[in-house]
């Protein structure tokens, strides 16, 4: 596992780490309708596969998502949170969609236990207030739900966090394990890196179980 050569000596996050280029409102930057994939095919297979292999399914929250939730089969019932009602409204395997930004209220508005699992694919990054998320992630999560983050290298540099842009790859694994580290408490917090950067986008994952 990586360090994360950002963050103090005492584990405290410098000034200025969760902050963006662009700390506009976001509603504004994701108005814009974008039907498209922000990560190539391969690491889409990557994700479809590791969430096969962690079993999720029943009840799903996919958080920051869009028209696409990279689950193959599908959940018997999934929620997609996210910005652009049209994205949300455009995914075909969702069986509600909910607008909610994260970073403006990172509370969840549903129930203590609402879900057997939540995904969060390429949008760890994005998140300002990181632990309250992770918060409230296990609160909605049944006992034994897990919380899968995958992520890659790409993204929009203006509305990311700086620390993230300040990290390499291997650091970024350890930033998202420190959010499990922090929150919970979460049991049987693994990660791994699915695919490297041969060729084309390289994919990770950290997840943890309630």
């Amino acid at each position: 596992r990586g360090t994360i050569r950002y963050m103090s000596p005492t584990g405290d996050f410098p000034p200025g780490f969760f902050d963006r280029a662009d700390p506009s409102d976001d509603a504004v930057f994701y108005a814009p309708v974008r039907l498209v994939t922000h990560i190539d095919d391969r690491a889409i297979g990557a994700v479809t596969e590791l969430y096969r292999e962690l079993g999720v399914a029943g009840r799903v929250l996919d958080l920051m998502s869009s028209w696409i939730s990279h689950m193959d089969p599908g959940p018997e019932d999934l929620t997609v949170l996210g910005m652009n009602p049209t994205e949300l409204a455009s995914n075909p395997i969702a069986h509600r969609w909910v607008v909610h930004d994260l970073n403006e209220n990172p509370q969840l508005p549903f129930g203590d236990g609402a879900f057997d699992a939540v995904t969060c694919c390429v949008s760890v990054d994005y998140l300002v207030r990181p632990f309250e998320v992770f918060e409230e992630v296990y609160r909605v999560l049944v006992p034994g739900g897990r919380f899968v983050c995958t992520f890659s290298n790409r993204c929009f540099p203006t509305k990311v966090i700086r620390g993230w842009l300040a990290l390499g790859d291997r650091e970024r694994i350890a930033l998202v394990e420190s959010y499990f580290a922090r929150t919970g408490p979460w049991s049987a917090v693994e990660s791994r890196t699915c695919l490297e950067a041969r060729g084309g986008d390289p994919l990770y994952a950290v997840w943890g179980t309630r």
